[in-house]
């Protein structure tokens, strides 16, 4: 009788530690968000290596957990998760991912055509006016500097600022920001359209001129200076990504430079968008704040892409025939690398099969990287 009584009251304590027991219509919801990531990865291929991390992490985060105190869930104190998660919320990650992306870059383009810089800067108008549209909604400064740096369409600086200033909003931040990412072709390709001509898109750019290899190693030495001289606050972003740089354009360092875009990123990649997803607890994340957060998203990349695409067609009113810009390319002003740049060239020989542009749009997505660090350096170093 008394075993009976204690397999009894241990299979009810059982229970009520299951999932089923404490699932609610929130963790069913975002289960449902989840494989959605997950299918936009795999059947449309929309930045697999970062919505399928996601993806999951949405998941494992709701898995309903109750109160059984197993030390299981991101945000209990000692638990696996919530040590891994530590590098969003301490912000070791973003600026490891910084160094993969300079060790992968190449700014030729950029160095060949300075004046393609301006098309990138345009484009973190929609930064600012992400800022604008949160304070509008009633957030305060520091939760519109969280949100504002979406409008760079840059996951990682908005993990590394929203972090900073508000980190109950990082998850929403940041998967906004991923999300916008993945939807480039989606958002972007109908605003291209709208805004240029027939004639305007089969514009041909003179080929970029030969940069020379000194010019290569000399770019990220005075460009770091110059950056975080004025911006002191982004250096663990500015750092970091002209440090990679230098070690791909040395020539001496191909191993190191192989390892950072390579292994380290990758795994970075991974831990990332994995406990990113997996702080998207129902509980957290299915707010009326986080829809805002989405919306304001979705307008501050339409703002982003109009402007660097209206910026290229102000520069070619002052340029002559043979030196205009192809205002296809200003798309390219956001930081969703090279995605937007990849882009502009298949546009491009949508009209003309024998204009290639992605070389010259690689220079604006280039300075947009640049762009949304230092606008990050700019918010954190105003509000903190």
């Amino acid at each position: 009788m008394n075993l009976m009584l204690f397999i009894e009251d241990n299979l009810q304590a059982f229970l009520s530690y299951t999932g089923f027991s404490n699932v609610s219509l929130g963790h069913i919801i975002m289960i449902i968000i989840g494989l959605f990531f997950i299918f936009l990865a795999i059947f449309k291929e929309f930045e697999p290596k970062i919505l399928i991390p996601i993806g999951f992490g949405i998941l494992v985060g709701n898995i309903p957990l109750g109160n059984i105190g197993f030390q299981t869930g991101i945000f209990e104190d000692g638990s696996v998760l919530n040590v891994l998660y530590h590098g969003v919320t301490q912000s070791w990650y973003p600026p490891l991912l910084f160094l993969g992306i300079g060790a992968m870059i190449d700014f030729s383009s950029l160095i060949s055509n300075p004046k393609l810089m301006l098309i990138g800067a345009a484009a973190q108008f929609g930064i600012f006016g992400a800022f604008i549209l949160s304070i509008l909604w009633g957030f305060d400064l520091n939760q519109a500097g969280a949100i504002g740096i979406i409008g760079g369409v840059d996951g990682i600086s908005a993990i590394f600022l929203s972090s900073k200033l508000d980190a109950n909003l990082l998850g929403a931040v940041a998967i906004s920001a991923f999300l916008y990412m993945a939807l480039v072709p989606v958002i972007q390709t109908p605003i291209m359209r709208l805004l240029t001509t027939k004639k305007e898109r089969v514009i041909r750019m003179k080929p970029p001129r030969s940069v020379s290899h000194t010019e290569k190693i000399m770019f990220p030495i005075i460009g770091f200076l110059l950056t975080c001289f004025l911006v002191p606050s982004g250096l663990p972003l500015l750092g970091m990504l002209f440090f990679g740089n230098l070690l791909k354009e040395s020539g001496v360092t191909r191993r190191l430079a192989e390892t950072a875009r390579g292994t380290i990123m990758d795994i970075i990649t991974i831990l990332l968008g994995f406990t990113i997803g997996a702080s998207t607890q129902a509980t957290h994340f299915l707010t009326w704040n986080t829809l805002k957060i989405f919306v304001i998203g979705a307008i501050s990349f339409i703002i982003a892409t109009i402007s660097g695409i209206l910026m290229v067609k102000f520069f070619n009113l002052f340029l002559k025939d043979e030196k205009k810009i192809n205002p296809l390319i200003g798309n390219a002003g956001v930081s969703a690398l090279p995605h937007s740049a990849r882009l502009s060239h298949k546009i491009g020989l949508e009209y003309d099969r024998t204009n290639h542009l992605r070389m010259h749009a690689m220079g604006p997505n280039a300075a947009a990287i640049i762009g949304s660090a230092v606008a990050a350096g700019v918010l954190l170093g105003f509000l903190r």
